[in-house]
């Protein structure tokens, strides 16, 4: 007999290979048009971060509800997740920071491309300069660790002003962490790729300069974001920043979810503590509670991930899950389902209806495709489908009344349970039926 438990091969870890997890849904997935997250959800969050062993978060410091929050969180974490700090670059946000003794890293943002510089700020690159290196040395004298957002990267001059701009940076704190911020999204994954998009060569660079840590922070504006997240990792990125679900502005940001399963699961010998099996319950919270609608076919904690209906792919499922899930669905926390749809065949009907019966009958039923039962059911719900009287799967609730109606009660004479109606019964009974009406 062929092997049919197969493996999915793994990426071979490369030399150095220390890839960390650091989350902003709190501070970057806050800032998406339309989501309010309130004070508790934002201890929930923090908690269900802890739970999946999330390494690092990072949070806004400026409202009541901020400082509140943060007070909470510090008081509450169980010293998985480490709370951090995020400032513009001025030593009046950094206090704010300074005010919770727990913080002991603050994210100053700095913006690099001459975009921002001149639209958004509106001030020279020396004096851009200045500003971000007299906020980044009030930082390191009141004790905290910078890591550095040099925001807009992948649209900067990057020789002319942000490598300058590095070494200037690690001059005065040489453990400073450089996040390379991806802000529209117009970065690529490859290193073949031209400056100042490829993510490849922009982590080379740093590491030439002497960068000790690197974080990336990517944006999906192209569809980009987790691949570059990763990729970061293999040039020598030790984090990626990155949101649960991808929220975020526009288009959004890498998802947490995505880069710690590939992480947890495709990476060899990687050693991580991370408890993936509370990702679907997270994500089922932050569609009730908070409002982000998660698509039912969003890869890892939609609805329908694990979810089968046609005849072809359920009846390998029902045989061995491995012929359509790569991973199984307790891995994620989530729970494979069985569908009877527009696509499903007979075997799909007969799994159904073992399956209701066992529950109405509280014990192991066998049954087999051929039973005329199953065909009757198979050929009722096939005219649903055919007539256009149905657009959506047939409920639990609906296949326990056809088998109810045909194994429990018996209603169906035997001659009916031999062969399915015959159309011209089905124009026969339409009739009818319009004479009623």
């Amino acid at each position: 007999m062929v092997e049919t438990d197969l493996k999915i091969p793994k990426i071979k870890k490369p030399e150095n290979f220390n890839a960390k997890i650091s989350d902003s849904t709190l501070r970057d997935g806050s800032q998406m048009p339309g989501v309010v997250i309130k004070l508790p959800q934002s201890i929930k969050v923090f908690e269900y971060l802890e739970e999946l062993g999330v390494e690092k978060t990072e949070i806004f410091l400026y409202s009541k509800k901020d400082k509140i929050a943060a007070k909470t969180m510090l008081n509450r974490s169980k010293g998985i997740t480490e709370i951090t700090g995020w400032t513009r670059a001025n030593p009046e946000d950094i206090d704010l920071a300074l005010n919770f003794d727990q913080i002991k890293e603050v994210g100053i943002l700095m913006s690099v491309s001459d975009i921002h510089l001149n639209y958004k700020l509106e001030i020279s690159r020396d004096d851009a300069r200045e500003k971000y290196l007299n906020a980044l040395q009030y930082a390191v004298d009141h004790g905290l660790k910078p890591r550095c957002h040099l925001e807009d990267m992948t649209r900067s001059d990057l020789d002319g002003f942000v490598y300058p701009l590095v070494k200037d940076i690690i001059d005065i704190a040489p453990d400073a962490i450089i996040r390379i911020c991806d802000t529209v999204g117009v970065g690529l994954p490859y290193e073949e790729s031209p400056l100042p998009v490829s993510i490849p060569k922009i982590i080379l660079k740093l590491k030439d300069l002497g960068v000790k840590e690197i974080e990336t922070h990517m944006h999906d504006d192209f569809g980009m974001a987790v691949i570059n997240s990763i990729i970061g990792y293999f040039y020598g990125a030790q984090w990626s920043n990155l949101t649960f679900l991808g929220i975020g502005e526009r288009a959004g940001n890498a998802e947490l979810e995505k880069v710690m399963l590939f992480l947890a699961t495709r990476i060899e010998d990687y050693e991580n503590n991370y408890n993936l099996s509370k990702l679907v319950e997270f994500a089922r919270y932050m569609q009730r509670e908070i409002g982000i609608r998660v698509p039912p076919n969003k890869a890892i904690v939609g609805r329908n991930v694990f979810a089968h209906e046609s005849g072809i792919h359920t009846a390998g499922v029902l045989k061995n899950p491995i012929t359509y899930e790569p991973y199984p669905p307790e891995l994620v926390g989530g729970e494979r389902r069985i569908l009877i749809g527009s696509t499903s065949g007979r075997e799909v009907v007969r799994a159904k209806v073992e399956e209701t019966l066992k529950d109405l009958l509280d014990t192991d039923v066998v049954v087999k495709k051929d039973d005329p039962r199953v065909k009757i059911i198979a050929n009722e719900i096939k005219r649903l489908y055919d007539e256009g009287k149905r657009v959506s799967c047939i409920s639990d609730k609906e296949l326990k009344a056809y088998v109810e109606k045909y194994f429990i009660l018996d209603k169906i004479a035997e001659a009916e349970m031999d062969r399915p109606l015959m159309d011209e019964e089905v124009d026969k009974e339409e009739e009818q039926d319009n004479l009623k009406d």
